[in-house]
């Protein structure tokens, strides 16, 4: 099972690499600009995705300039915003990303796309990072699929943000 597990996570993480690369180099942009102004890169995660949070504030290699968002009150126009939630409909995630169009306040969006014509965060946001991921991924013996690794994924799409905004902040010093 776990060699499955490792092929598949395989493909995720390979559909994140060559699809979304020039979202991932946008958005770092889009984020950067906090980074090297007054503003900050305020972070938000919804249900598991609360895991990227915890990473990006606490982890062993923090993301400058970021704090966790707790209010969009606490939000000026210098600052930008990166939002994580399994899938882009996300209810919660929605209303965060109307509050942030309204008050003119770019933001990312990272989750699974969902395809269904619903209301969706990919079109609300500045740019949106497709995981790759809304449905489980390895079948079971019983015939139904297990494994939804959207924090998995996510984690990836974070340190491909991470790693381009610190690369941008080294070329702007």
């Amino acid at each position: 099972m776990l060699k499955m597990l490792s092929t598949q996570l395989i493909g995720v993480f390979s559909s994140v690499r060559e699809k979304e690369e020039f979202p991932l180099e946008d958005g770092a942009r889009l984020l950067a600009q906090a980074a090297v102004g007054e503003g900050s890169i305020f972070i938000k995660g919804y249900g598991e995705m609360e895991g990227v949070v915890m990473n990006a504030l606490n982890g062993p290699e923090p993301m400058k300039k970021t704090k966790k968002l707790e209010q969009s009150s606490q939000l000026s126009h210098t600052d930008r915003v990166i939002v994580f939630t399994r899938l882009s409909d996300d209810q919660d995630a929605l209303s965060l990303g109307k509050t942030l169009a309204e008050k003119g306040i770019p933001f990312v969006s990272v989750a699974g796309t969902v395809k269904d014509g619903a209301e969706c965060l990919s079109q609300l946001a500045d740019i949106h990072i497709n995981t790759h991921v809304i449905k489980p991924i390895l079948p079971a013996e019983d015939g139904n699929r297990v494994c939804i690794p959207s924090l998995m994924s996510a984690l990836y799409i974070y340190y491909g943000l991470k790693f381009n905004i610190d690369d941008m902040l080294e070329e702007y010093k």
